[in-house]
């Protein structure tokens, strides 16, 4: 189901009425998320006969006995499975030809050898997940707008290329996928498969991350760049989420552990997780200084921020964003992978995450 624009900005007006305009309009998209930070070895089994809500099942194939967390947690998101369309086709156009978009908007890079491309978040906003092969690697690239996750993972397990698409549900507000193939959903938030066949599996994660189009066209020339030739009639270069980047105020959809005030609620943050150990380096802290040492499970790491990339979730038209600058994280010079969620996302899913001040 692919809903029009009015379609979807209806359905935001009937869900909202107590919330100021500006965040009413985040629903618009009906971003699908979730996430969690259950061991991949403790997949809980269910009796063969097992109930579903109808809301977050419909159309679904899944093996629904097979699952890590109670069904319960999950949230209809709104246009239900593929309601927000995946696109399995990308076009791309040299960074060089590409003249309509503007010197801060935020794009997510993403290098594998010598194919480097861009992916920009003003069409992403309105797809959340880019099915692709860069440098001969099959890839995922996703982005969920509630969260401000931009993640890109391996889309090979065990031996086989999986193909992923929306859900239509959410999970602590964070987008929550599937494949295509065994119809197993996953959280965007770690990669964890919570669903289906392969519940507890975990994608890997590869580094990308997002930087300003001017930057990346300054670096990659030749890179290529996701077009809005997508077979999708879509306000690209629109905000649908206008004003919901605002720091203190809370997540469209409910979240785990919304008590946890050490930060606010979508302060932005750099996050780094290796094994059992994770950190979190809050912009606020880390644009005065304009680098930061960390050490995350043994591994000496170098957080850097940069100014000039303006906010995808901030005004109505993604180009007039205000400047929220982005991270970078290198070991040893090479780039390693990382994310830059709002607040609340790690509290849900990472609550002992560790705050560098």
């Amino acid at each position: 189901m692919c809903l029009s624009a009015d379609e979807l900005q209806t359905a935001l007006d009937e869900r909202s009425g107590a919330r100021r305009a500006r965040r009413t309009q985040l629903m618009l998209a009906f971003v699908i998320l979730a996430a969690l930070v259950t061991s991949p070895t403790a997949a809980a089994q269910t009796p063969r006969h097992c109930s579903t809500p109808t809301e977050i099942s419909a159309g679904f194939r899944t093996d629904f006995c097979r699952h890590l967390v109670p069904l319960s947690e999950f949230d209809a998101g709104g246009p239900g499975k593929d309601g927000i369309p995946a696109l399995d086709h990308p076009r791309f156009s040299r960074a060089a030809s590409i003249d309509w978009l503007a010197f801060r908007e935020p794009v997510i890079e993403l290098a594998i050898g010598t194919d480097v491309r861009a992916y920009p978040l003003q069409v992403l906003v309105w797809h959340e997940i880019v099915n692709d092969v860069v440098g001969g690697l099959p890839v995922s690239v996703t982005f969920c707008p509630l969260c401000n996750t931009a993640i890109a993972f391996d889309r090979r397990v065990d031996g086989r290329t999986l193909s992923f698409g929306t859900t239509g549900n959410l999970r602590d507000s964070d987008l929550v996928m599937y494949d295509r193939e065994t119809e197993s959903w996953w959280q965007q938030f770690g990669g964890l498969a919570l669903v289906g066949r392969y519940t507890g599996t975990r994608l890997r994660q590869l580094p990308a991350r997002i930087v300003a189009w001017r930057d990346f066209l300054r670096v990659h020339p030749h890179g290529l760049v996701l077009t809005r030739a997508t077979g999708f009639s879509r306000p690209y270069g629109r905000n649908p989420y206008s004003g919901y980047d605002d720091v203190s105020s809370p997540p469209f959809f409910a979240a785990s552990d919304a008590n946890d005030t050490r930060l606010p609620p979508k302060a932005r943050v750099v996050f780094i997780e290796r094994g059992r150990e994770a950190v979190a380096v809050p912009f606020s802290a880390l644009r005065p200084r304009g680098i930061v040492r960390v050490t995350v499970g043994g591994r000496r790491l170098v957080v850097r921020w940069r100014r000039g990339v303006a906010s995808a979730l901030d005004s109505g038209f993604i180009p007039n964003g205000r400047d929220v600058g982005s991270g970078r994280v290198t070991e040893n010079g090479k780039p390693v992978a990382f994310d830059e969620p709002f607040w609340f996302a790690v509290a849900a899913f990472r609550p002992h995450t560790k705050i560098v001040r």
